[in-house]
């Protein structure tokens, strides 16, 4: 049986993932305190191939390392990923501003602002163990259900998906990023005026890259290094990586190279997604 253990915090779009999850044949159960998954788990196993449980601050153990021991005694015969959704600071507190939610902790007489910030705090031990994590900041309800069913969905094997992941500097770096490699340094199509309003996913743009030897030696040691960490990877039980590739805008270079290395493990694995920030960020386009 698949357990999906759904964590975050308030606000972050828990609610939202256990209703995708819902559409995609899980079981689902609502803030179940941590403590009785075990039980919940030995119950329903037999009865549901796919199961789905919210867990948010209210409901974890008051000492913190209760929650490996009570994930210890889980069947060893599940196959449990732990997701956490977060958002930035401001997101969360803008969220609660406009839908005039009380926040779990208010009752403890602190602020909204302290008691986001006590939440990451008190959900640091499932966040640490989380096996996907996703920044709901700059995704509406409909981008966030989009983006659980690619990466819930993809995972068409049991082997670890890889998502590589393009991205613009100048937006900040993605939060759920493995590994981060900078492609800024690389020959920019932006400074070619044919080539500025296209992007690294259209042909003269692929040219002109691929003409750039710098460019493709810089695509074969990055595929060196995950070829060689990959298998050890896949040894530590890891269920999901993603390896994201930045470039000052994230336009031309980043999707390039993000194409280039997922073309080459399309060859070799089946669990191999793409995404482009930016692109879905100002053209809609996520590949």
């Amino acid at each position: 049986m698949k357990l999906l253990v759904v964590s975050g915090r308030s606000g972050s779009g828990k609610s939202v993932a256990l209703r995708v999850m819902e559409d995609l044949g899980y079981y689902c159960v609502d803030n179940i305190p941590v403590n009785l998954l075990p039980t919940l788990a030995t119950t329903v196993m037999g009865q549901y191939e796919r199961v789905a449980v919210s867990i948010d601050v209210r409901n974890l153990p008051q000492d913190p390392d209760e929650l490996a021991e009570i994930l210890s005694y889980l069947p060893r015969k599940l196959d449990l990923t732990i997701l956490y959704l977060d958002a930035d600071h401001a997101s969360l507190i803008k969220r609660f501003s406009e839908t005039r939610r009380l926040h779990p902790l208010s009752h403890q007489a602190m602020s909204l602002d302290d008691a986001i910030s006590r939440e990451q705090q008190l959900l640091d031990p499932i966040s640490s163990r989380a096996d996907l994590y996703i920044d709901t900041t700059e995704l509406n309800v409909y981008q966030l259900a989009e983006q659980l069913r690619e990466r819930i969905l993809g995972q068409k094997t049991g082997r670890l998906v890889i998502l590589f992941e393009s991205f613009g500097f100048k937006y900040g770096i993605p939060k759920d990023a493995d590994f981060v490699f900078d492609a800024r340094f690389l020959p920019n199509p932006h400074w070619e005026p044919d080539l500025k309003p296209l992007t690294g996913l259209d042909q003269p743009v692929k040219d002109y890259l691929a003409s750039e030897p710098v460019v493709a030696k810089y695509i074969w040691q990055i595929n060196s290094f995950i070829s060689t960490w990959l298998p050890h990877l896949e040894r530590n039980n890891r269920s999901y990586l993603t390896i994201a590739i930045g470039c000052t805008g994230g336009q031309h270079r980043s999707v390039y190279i993000v194409e280039s290395l997922a073309e080459s493990y399309r060859d070799l694995r089946d669990d191999v997604q793409t995404r482009h920030r930016e692109l879905v960020r100002h053209h809609g386009r996520a590949s």
